[in-house]
């Protein structure tokens, strides 16, 4: 700022007044500015080096005592009577039981014969036995199936020409990739290992050296291309499920897609992902693009018809222009922009009479623990929607009340500013969960969904090409959708790769996805 020279003030006091309030309205702007600019730098800073979790644990009824001075620390009644645990509270500490559907190896240990026979004389009889379990592993290991076809010819037609020929052999099963060695269990394996366990091939390559097998990278890669062709009419069908639900759930993330044309390799591309479908029965559907337009969004929704639900990124708006289409916000990044003003402050939980932020997100708890508690009661979408009238919408008039009323006087440069003014941008969109008990309160269940693939970016960093993203989007896409109907998806995609080759209707496809089938149907041979 540069000096103000008092010799050039005016001397008339009302124009000398309208300086002094025009540089004061600078100084106001600058401090503002400042703050705002320090808010971001804390928010960094707990983004970079804090804790990644966004729940929020109730305050301690009673502050940590010291390491070295407890035991010296009077505690009084009061506290006493707080820190009882009542007796059927109280969890049991220990290792859980180990699945029942593991294969059990059982090695009994016995007295030797001669240990049989008590001091006094008398034979010991068995009373019973006492069982401790321990887990065990067996290593990976390769095998090699060997199909040996029997070959059948006619001594008769020797030297003769036939229009049936003389020799038959039997034919070798369908195979969803049939030239090259892969099987469906490691075909299966090979994809669950990247696509769920975020294992890049050449990791993968590395793993298979040290069983003695050379697999390059290059083949697990067009292993990976022909297994995404090969189910992308599957995946077809599950987006026609998907959009056949009352609602959607929408979200983008950025991937670097290498040698896409017209395009730098350093470009940001976008894999949007689609959930929906009808109730018990979701479907998760990943889609690359190029970019990250409205336009996209609206070839995914494609002719549904129903609520769909988004964050407040300015592309989504083209959905409005849909006929049918009903745009609902999510609570989670409304919440995620009060506790960004709580992280710049350096706190994790907000305080007993602490500022807006801290109401508000008290408020949200308190929205949340409806719907937990409706889900450990097992409502019926009309009985929700009947519980969320009668206990949310109040507190949602609440938290509008209190936005619009610090609105006005809070710098909208501030975290806090922010915060309020996306919330009530979104606000119509924000109380719409509240007309259908089908709704979910937020878009976590999509955010769930993108999460596995986020984690495979940090490892595998990019995509070799748009081809090969696109069939990243459809082995996804099954895998997620057989998450979301509880399939494990190893057991799921083996199943799948031994059916698809014969499934010669869209019938036969569509009994494929997992939202129609059930563990037991696919569960792996002893």
């Amino acid at each position: 700022m540069v000096a103000m020279d008092v010799h050039a003030l005016p001397d008339d006091p009302a124009i000398l007044k309208g300086v002094i309030a025009e540089k004061n309205q600078i100084i106001v702007d600058n401090l503002q500015t400042i703050t705002a600019l320090e808010e971001r730098v804390r928010l960094f800073q707990a983004m970079l080096y804090g804790a990644k979790s966004e729940k929020r644990r109730p305050e301690p009824v009673q502050q940590q005592l010291s390491l070295f001075d407890e035991a010296e620390i009077e505690v009084s009644p009061e506290v006493q009577g707080i820190v009882q645990v009542p007796a059927h509270e109280r969890r049991k500490r220990g290792r859980r039981p180990l699945p029942a559907d593991l294969p059990r190896v059982e090695i009994v240990h016995d007295l030797p014969e001669a240990e049989k026979t008590c001091a006094c004389g008398c034979e010991l009889t068995r009373i019973g036995e006492e069982v401790s379990e321990k887990l065990d592993i067996v290593p990976a290991k390769i095998q090699v199936i060997r199909h040996i076809r029997i070959k059948y010819a006619c001594r008769g037609c020797e030297g003769v020409e036939s229009d049936g020929g003389a020799v038959k052999l039997a034919p070798l099963p369908p195979q969803v990739i049939p030239q090259g060695i892969v099987t469906p269990g490691l075909l299966a394996s090979i994809l669950v290992a990247k696509f769920c366990d975020a294992l890049p091939f050449y990791r993968q390559e590395a793993g298979f050296a040290r069983l003695g097998v050379e697999v390059s990278r290059a083949t697990l890669c067009n292993w990976a291309l022909l297994a995404g062709r090969a189910i992308g009419p599957l995946v077809e069908l599950l987006l026609g499920e998907i959009r056949s639900g009352p609602a959607l759930g929408l979200d983008e993330t950025p991937v670097q897609v290498m040698r896409e044309p017209g395009r730098a390799n350093t470009t940001d591309s976008y894999m949007w992902v689609l959930r929906g479908g009808p109730p018990g029965k979701p479907g998760v559907f990943f889609h690359y693009a190029p970019t990250r337009s409205g336009e996209v969004a609206r070839e995914l929704v494609g002719p549904f018809q129903g609520w769909v639900q988004v964050d407040g990124y300015a592309g989504y708006d083209a959905l409005v222009e849909q006929p049918g289409v009903r745009l609902q916000g999510c609570m989670a990044h409304a919440r995620r922009k009060f506790m960004d003003v709580l992280k710049a402050a350096g706190r994790k939980q907000p305080k007993p009479g602490g500022g807006l932020a801290d109401t508000v997100l008290t408020l949200i708890g308190e929205l949340y623990a409806i719907e937990k508690e409706a889900r450990d009661r097992e409502l019926a979408p009309e009985a929700l929607k009947a519980l969320r009238e009668a206990k949310a919408r109040p507190i949602l008039d609440e938290i509008k009340r209190l936005l619009d009323i610090r609105a006005g006087t809070t710098p909208p440069k501030s975290l806090l500013g922010k915060a309020i003014a996306y919330a009530r941008a979104q606000w119509s969109r924000l109380v719409v969960y509240l007309e259908d008990g089908r709704l979910q309160i937020d878009n976590n269940l999509v955010e769930n969904a993108i999460r596995p693939f986020a984690l495979g970016r940090k490892n595998w960093l990019f995509s070799g090409s748009p081809r090969g993203a696109k069939a990243s989007a459809a082995i996804y896409s099954l895998i997620e959708t057989a998450k979301a109907n509880g399939l494990e998806p190893y057991a799921y995609l083996r199943f799948l790769f031994d059916r698809l080759p014969s499934a010669a209707s869209e019938d036969a496809l569509r009994a494929l996805l997992p939202q129609h089938l059930i563990p037991a149907q696919i569960a792996l041979p002893a």
